[in-house]
């Protein structure tokens, strides 16, 4: 399940590393409303298109709704994942499903910046728990539904729902995620990062999603 919007450059690589994937009954995009070319890409490429209120949170609730599958996976629409990702899904998949599973994340820039970024994510996993959603979440249907699935919000859902799944629920799955560097090249990398960490903050502190987006944009 992906979430767009104006995502027309982007989409396509991550359909494409979806398509024909055995382990993959049906793509769905939830798109919040874009003015270029996404909603025909996606439909070219054969994926079920249900058109949402804009909001990622939003979209990723709508997403899963119409969903039919036992097993869900969200990945974004910028994201796609690296050879060997079925193999590990498909290893993941033979567990009992009461767990939820994230992907690695590594970026499509040769910049020394992007390698401690990702080593950054990889603590934050590690030791906070808190995969975002560049790195993907494959989770069976009833846990998703046992958790209260995504909050219609417009940023955070990413924290919101991994917060609710919680340390013992979440785990590695052992493949790769290849997210785009295009925000943190344009932002600059030390910016965006604590751009991010401010709104992380926030949250934690109790401010309300909508306050930070606000805020932040």
């Amino acid at each position: 399940m992906i979430p767009t919007l104006d995502a027309a450059a982007e989409l396509p690589a991550a359909l494409a590393a979806l398509t024909g994937a055995a382990l993959i009954g049906e793509v769905i995009v939830a798109d919040g409303g874009s003015d270029d070319g996404t909603l025909a890409v996606a439909r070219a490429a054969g994926a079920r298109v249900v058109v949402t209120p804009r909001g990622r949170g939003t979209q990723l609730a709508a997403g899963a709704a119409a969903a039919r599958s036992d097993w869900l996976l969200f990945l974004h629409a910028d994201c796609r994942p690296l050879p060997g990702w079925e193999d590990a899904v498909g290893t993941f998949l033979s567990k009992e499903p009461d767990e939820a599973g994230y992907f690695a994340l590594t970026l499509d820039d040769p910049a020394p910046a992007a390698r401690r970024l990702e080593r950054v994510v990889a603590w934050r996993c590690r030791m906070l728990a808190l995969p975002y959603g560049d790195q993907g979440l494959l989770i069976s249907r009833v846990l998703y539904d046992a958790v209260g699935g995504y909050a219609a919000i417009p940023l955070m859902e990413d924290v919101d729902i991994a917060r609710r799944l919680g340390r013992t629920r979440l785990r590695p799955i052992g493949a790769t995620m290849l997210a785009s560097a295009r925000r943190y090249r344009r932002d600059g990398y030390q910016r965006r990062m604590l751009r991010n960490l401010a709104c992380l903050s926030l949250y934690f502190a109790g401010v309300t999603p909508q306050r930070i987006a606000k805020l932040y944009g």
